[in-house]
């Protein structure tokens, strides 16, 4: 059934000074965020409460919160909770960082969740990324990352099976790959990156818990030993309204630096 004050209160207010009423209060609720009054990965008090709250229309606080949604605030869909969204992270590509180090470096909290890690044949697209045979044995890791709890990126990567057989020793719910594996003498020293868009297949919208086709930015990876060495290939799919990607470049330094934690 619709609220036929809807329409009304959003028209009168956009006779006043100020704008139509549902941008107030979406700037409203923007400030409450920046006042950390809402903290990332809190709930959004219901509809009903902000109609109370506000004295507007249904169709008033759901116009504020599409537009709060569209610009990438908050998150969630119909049937899902509404929660407040983090600042965008930015991440630089000109140094070679594990999601660990960076999100660390921002003040932040990471984390990570296995979804599966186990062995099988190279396809002929790894194979060649990680200059082998087809059918030689390799490692494959799916896995969430979080920031203070709450999704980012969907990680995929394959290890030559000398690599994967090591990280098959390390907890890789609590630990940076790129950390644990230079404690066992595999060091990251260089990585080739192509970022692109995609929209979200139905396992990525299930562990990032957005609707179906959702923007994401993906970056594919190579990265490379010391010596040139493939050690992974690597797909990671991010929150497009999350996250920023820097490169800073210079005709006098090609290449990308290393550093870890």
């Amino acid at each position: 059934m619709s609220d036929p004050d809807a329409g009304s209160a959003t028209q009168e207010s956009d006779r006043t000074s100020e704008g139509p009423l549902y941008r107030r209060i979406a700037d409203d609720i923007r400030r409450q965020i920046a006042r950390g009054d809402l903290l990332p990965g809190q709930l959004l008090p219901s509809e009903h409460d902000l109609v109370s709250r506000y004295g507007v229309a249904r169709g008033t606080v759901r116009q504020a919160l599409a537009a709060l949604r569209a610009d990438g605030t908050i998150s969630g869909s119909r049937g899902r909770p509404l929660q407040v969204r983090g600042q965008h992270l930015t991440q630089p590509l000109s140094e070679l960082l594990s999601f660990s180090t960076w999100v660390e470096a921002l003040g932040r909290r990471p984390s990570a969740r296995v979804v599966d890690f186990a062995p099988g044949e190279a396809t002929a697209e790894e194979a060649a990324a990680l200059e082998m045979e087809s059918g030689t044995t390799v490692y494959r890791l799916l896995r969430l990352r979080l920031v203070d709890g709450s999704p980012l990126m969907v990680e995929r990567a394959t290890f030559p099976e000398y690599v994967g057989l090591l990280l098959a020793t390390v907890d890789l719910d609590a630990s940076s790959i790129y950390a644990a594996l230079a404690r066992r003498g595999i060091v990251f020293a260089s990585a080739r990156h192509v970022i692109g868009a995609m929209e979200a297949a139905r396992i990525d919208a299930d562990l990032l818990g957005v609707p179906l086709r959702t923007p994401l930015l993906r970056i594919r990876r190579h990265a490379f030993s010391q010596t040139g060495v493939a050690l992974e290939w690597s797909e990671d799919r991010y929150l497009a309204d999350q996250v920023d990607f820097a490169v800073e470049n210079s005709a006098s330094l090609p290449g990308v630096s290393r550093h870890m934690a």
